[in-house]
């Protein structure tokens, strides 16, 4: 890649169609000229990042920018383009189909006969169906595009793996609070003016920003429209105005899968804290709470099982009590229930032997049980053997017969292994107690 003649930053706004004396909203306004002027993704831009040394190694592949809503991926993906002299060509996967693509690549073609190279934004990418990632294949191995995709879904999921693997992934991450601080310094700086907020009040509508630039530029001009001649807002008083922002969360996408697993994590390790913060960030940001009592079912039956039986019972207890009380006394049974699996007893000794017993039973095939624990039910399965010598347990001495259950070509098996933990702890004993006398009964 040659060294690229720098265009003038009227070329930004010429790229886009627009034309620099139209009234423009503030995040507009703001978008930055220069690579040196985006912040928090210094693991990308800064003086050592990624894109850094690619543009210093004048190499540019095609790319996929990963990361939430309002952390810079377009305007990079812009400010790329003019780093190396390519003509910037954006288009939406929402609103494109099958023949717009045809066109742009067509335009592409034609470009690049005059000798200019085309970048290819496509925002949200993971929205093309399968057939359209394809079509970029051939575009972008003969060197027509250089395409950069923008997601905010995970790439490894929602892109397919050919199209993935001819690009590059560049993480982008949410914003900081020292970085959204910067946006709203320039903000006031453009506009001349200071936010009339005092320190609370400001460091609340960093954090209502939620690590996106965007919305923390489109809150400051909120707080301007609303505010009166040398008023000065409180913390109360902002989010009355702005009316908080909800949370970024999408129960069919990444927030959504972060959360529970974070809860589950949590509950795993022990900590009831960070177990009760994660279920409220969820039911804060209206998951169903059924859906939530379903998985805390499950890290009963999988993180505890028998190590605390009541586990189970507590976490069945509050799915119940959440359907018969509703929102928002039943999401109080769901804290409970949460409180009581993180200060369990742990034990995944069932979840495990599960597993095993499983493989062991797709591996053996249909092994006939041994005949002696077989009913009998027909003259002919008796004198086949069917029930002889099968010893009554509760007949036998402290009501253990020894016998062996497992089909004599598999032999026994050990799939269980108890904790030295909560009521595992008694089970682990009685297992080998009774392994002791098998062994004296044979």
């Amino acid at each position: 890649m040659s060294p690229s003649p720098k265009r003038t930053s009227a070329s930004l706004f010429e790229a886009a169609g627009l034309d620099r004396n139209a009234p423009r909203p503030l995040a507009d306004k703001l978008r930055p000229r220069k690579l040196s002027e985006i912040v928090g993704q210094d693991a990308l831009i800064g003086a050592d990042g990624a894109l850094t040394r690619m543009l210093a190694a004048r190499s540019l592949g095609s790319l996929v920018f990963w990361g939430p809503p309002g952390t810079g991926k377009t305007t990079v993906a812009r400010l790329l383009a003019d780093e190396t002299d390519l003509y910037f060509q954006q288009i939406s996967a929402v609103f494109s189909g099958v023949a717009d693509l045809k066109k742009v690549f067509d335009e592409a073609r034609a470009r690049r006969e005059t000798g200019k190279g085309t970048l290819l934004f496509v925002d949200e990418i993971h929205r093309f169906n399968r057939a359209q990632q394809d079509s970029f294949l051939p575009v972008v191995e003969d060197g027509t595009v250089t395409l950069v995709g923008a997601t905010t879904e995970n790439p490894s999921f929602e892109i397919n793996a050919a199209l993935l693997s001819r690009a590059r992934v560049m993480v982008f991450k949410a914003l900081d609070a020292e970085a959204l601080e910067q946006i709203v310094t320039r903000a006031e700086a453009l506009e001349e003016k200071k936010l009339p907020l005092d320190q609370e009040a400001r460091k609340v509508l960093i954090r209502l920003s939620d690590g996106d630039g965007r919305a923390a530029i489109t809150l400051a001009e909120e707080v301007w429209r609303a505010a009166r001649e040398h008023e000065i807002f409180d913390a109360a008083r902002l989010q009355e105005i702005v009316q908080r922002r909800a949370p970024i969360y999408d129960k069919s996408q990444d927030g959504h899968y972060n959360l529970i697993s974070a809860l589950h994590k949590s509950v795993r390790g022990s900590d009831p804290d960070a177990a009760l913060y994660y279920l409220a960030r969820m039911l804060d940001a209206g998951e169903n709470p059924l859906y939530i009592a379903r998985r805390v079912v499950r890290m009963a039956v999988e993180d505890i099982g028998l190590a605390d039986p009541q586990a189970l019972v507590i976490a069945n207890a509050a799915k119940d009590a959440y359907d018969f009380l509703g929102s928002p006394e039943g999401e109080l049974a769901l804290a409970q229930a949460v409180i009581y699996v993180a200060t369990a007893p742990k034990s995944n000794a069932a979840y495990v032997a599960y597993g095993r017993a499983m493989k062991t039973a797709k591996e053996a095939g249909s092994l006939l049980p041994p005949k002696h624990i077989l009913n009998a039910p027909t003259k002919l399965m008796e004198e086949e053997g069917y029930g002889s010598g099968y010893d009554y347990d509760h007949d036998a001495e402290e009501a253990f017969s020894g016998q062996d259950y497992f089909p004599e070509k598999l032999g026994r098996q050990t799939f269980y292994q108890p904790a030295e933990r909560g009521f595992e702890r008694e089970l682990k004993k009685r297992l080998e107690y009774w392994a002791k006398l098998r062994a004296g009964r044979k």
